[in-house]
């Protein structure tokens, strides 16, 4: 069975069961938790580590963890570390997120500008796409800044992708002079 498979059928299972219980945003919370200290190699490294067993594991779960999480957090890490499948925890994590927010009707969008917007331009790139057919009823907007396209502005939403910059426009034009065997005489 494929990761992307295992992972989305563990988060199901967590979101349906916090759904049940009225306990989304807490475990979720718990969950975005858990994504950061995954940043941790050592952490990371032991938990995809096939050489360490389950129980080691646990113990190290429950020192950091126990007095942190959702008993129901603890309990699914249990169910996961029991079923070894701990190797795909970094992945349920990920689509559990994902399949909390498409449950919020929420997209995500990477908006990519080459400086700082303020916050009325913001607003406004939000409430259109909003408005358009490409987003659900909610936006997550991470802005990321990058000089290196000069001007205008790249949007990433799922699979598509809008670029306005001026560094894709001069690439462009870059193409279409390329292929022109024309050269007026001066």
């Amino acid at each position: 069975m494929s990761v992307k498979r295992v992972a989305s059928r563990y988060a199901k299972s967590l979101l349906d069961l916090t759904v049940e219980r009225n306990e989304t945003d807490k475990v979720l919370s718990d969950m975005q938790y858990f994504k950061e200290a995954l940043k941790s190699k050592d952490l990371l490294n032991m938990v995809k580590s096939p050489i360490i067993n389950s129980s080691k594991k646990e113990e190290v779960f429950n020192i950091l963890f126990k007095e942190k999480f959702d008993k129901t957090t603890m309990g699914f890490i249990d169910i996961v570390l029991r079923k070894g499948r701990e190797m795909f925890l970094p992945e349920v994590i990920e689509e559990f997120v994902l399949q909390h927010k498409l449950m919020q009707k929420m997209s995500q969008a990477k908006l990519t500008v080459a400086s700082d917007i303020s916050q009325s331009q913001l607003d406004e790139i939000k409430s259109k796409l909003l408005t358009s057919n490409i987003t659900m009823d909610k936006l997550e907007l991470d802005v990321v800044v990058d000089p290196s396209i000069i001007g205008g502005f790249i949007v990433e939403i799922g699979d598509k992708l809008y670029d306005a910059s001026v560094r894709h426009k001069l690439g462009k034009l870059k193409k279409e002079f390329a292929g022109n065997d024309f050269v007026a005489a001066i």
